[in-house]
């Protein structure tokens, strides 16, 4: 059970992380493909490069992939059956989490389901630069997430807290 509740918490985050990449992609392919304007493709450059800082390298590689990746280490080395029935949700911290962990992960997915509700009303192709600048932040995140799993399994006092209450 602790392989299986560990691979299905890393592969359900995985792709979840995936899956909003690819539900985005068609909208920023559109908008590359029907032409950018220079100024269109200065802000695309720029917007880009805001997600990749402040979403992949802020918000994934400091905080959200090591914490993720120590969660299924956590749950590979502490399986119980509701954690592993639920293991995607574990590992974001949605349950069985420090109080701070629980309502960022609640606020974070809020804040997400907004923007995607209001990026509905956005035309392109200001939509399309935006989805590639989230792709690219989610892009950069799933490739920390991946590295950080590497290193909670194969060092043996990895030093990074999963963030549970005990």
């Amino acid at each position: 059970m602790n392989l299986i509740a560990a691979i299905w918490g890393a592969l359900g985050v995985a792709l979840l992380v995936g899956k909003s990449c690819q539900s985005l992609f068609m909208r920023a392919e559109e908008a590359l493909l029907n032409g950018l304007s220079t100024y269109q493709w200065v802000i695309l450059v720029l917007y880009s490069l805001f997600m990749l800082y402040f979403e992949g390298y802020k918000g994934f590689q400091k905080k959200f992939s090591p914490r993720t990746a120590a969660r299924v280490h956590y749950l590979y080395m502490n399986p119980r059956p509701l954690h592993a029935i639920l293991a995607p949700f574990f590992c974001m911290g949605y349950f069985h989490a420090k109080r701070k962990v629980r309502i960022a992960a609640i606020a974070i997915s809020t804040l997400i389901l907004c923007v995607i509700f209001l990026m509905e009303y956005c035309p392109q192709p200001w939509r399309g630069i935006i989805d590639v600048g989230v792709i690219l932040g989610l892009s950069y995140g799933l490739i920390s997430f991946g590295c950080f799993l590497v290193k909670v399994f194969t060092t043996k006092d990895h030093g990074i807290s999963p963030e549970v209450p005990e």
